[in-house]
């Protein structure tokens, strides 16, 4: 049997990737759309609606217009916009969230991808907030530094650009407002009384990326070293496919771009008795996106969850 699937906005950066997932899969039928048409209503409908299940890899506003073009009820959806993330008839599609989230996901209609940053750190943090160590009013604070990729096509293009200027030679902050768009599902899903402090880092590099978010250990409910916060996040992924709690590496710098093109995620745990730094590592578009994407539609169409996805050991 062959899943008929469709990728609406399959010309983006999250939408290319995931086509090359499904192009190496036999079980998938991947519904195609005349390029010319790719902005027509009429047959983005038509092809929505004859999908067992689409991918919608669009702008927010757009990915609520094609949520409003389904029609059929056994169309399932899977939204990489931020459109959805926090709503509450949409399953959020973290399956590491907890132990019935999978359940959730594989029984759910409509599911959005979360964010990339939003990974890292929920992944590294909810984990020492269920289990009563970090409270829900710690004041978290969080940096991530990320490839280009993540950006998109309009800035893929500017930083492959023959006349790369100065500027875009060095590490570059950005959303300096402080109101980064994955910063509601980040306060909501990890259950914080206050949003964290977020400045994500853009740099000259394709890919990858690690995102950072320090404790001190006399604000926690309890004291504790790094090796007792690893201790806890290993217990809670312990089985998981991709989701790694990692021992200190020997080397002096961190290498950020380590689970490059795989579906893994890898938490580190760093610091003293005072203080500890948290850090998750992921490929941005990966775990970050497209392979996310196809981890949730494994689960959604009943299939190994690990199917099509590179699994480390």
């Amino acid at each position: 049997m062959k899943y008929r699937v469709f990728v609406d906005g399959q010309e983006g950066t999250t939408g290319l990737k995931i086509r090359d997932y499904l192009s190496a899969r036999s079980d998938i039928e991947a519904l195609q759309i005349d390029p010319e048409k790719r902005k027509d209503e009429g047959a983005r409908s038509i092809l929505l609606n004859e999908a067992d299940l689409v991918f919608l890899c669009l702008p927010d506003a757009a990915a609520r217009r094609s949520v409003s073009l389904v029609t059929n009820p056994n169309t399932r959806i899977i939204d990489a916009s931020t459109a959805h993330r926090t709503d509450p008839d949409w399953t959020y599609g973290l399956p590491e969230l907890d132990r019935r989230q999978r359940l959730r996901i594989s029984e759910s209609k409509k599911v959005s991808v979360p964010g990339c940053h939003a990974t890292g750190l929920i992944l590294a943090l909810r984990p020492l907030i269920q289990e009563g160590l970090v409270p829900r009013d710690y004041p978290v604070t969080c940096c991530s530094i990320t490839g280009y990729s993540g950006g998109g096509r309009a800035m893929i293009a500017e930083y492959e650009a023959h006349d790369l200027g100065d500027d875009l030679r060095v590490p570059r902050h950005y959303a300096l407002g402080l109101d980064h768009k994955h910063l509601p599902e980040m306060q909501q899903v990890l259950g914080l009384t206050h949003p964290p402090i977020f400045t994500p880092v853009v740099a000259d590099y394709y890919k990858g990326m690690a995102v950072s978010a320090p404790l001190f250990s006399r604000l926690l409910n309890k004291p504790a070293t790094p090796d007792e916060v690893r201790s806890v996040l290993s217990e809670y992924y312990a089985g998981e496919h991709f989701v790694r709690v990692m021992p200190c590496p020997d080397e002096k710098f961190f290498n950020l771009q380590e689970c490059n093109d795989t579906n893994g995620l890898d938490i580190f745990v760093f610091g003293n008795t005072d203080r500890i730094l948290l850090i998750s590592r992921l490929d941005n578009l990966g775990k970050g996106a497209s392979g996310a994407a196809v981890q949730n539609m494994n689960l959604m169409l009943g299939l190994p969850e690990t199917m099509g996805l590179e699994v480390r050991g």
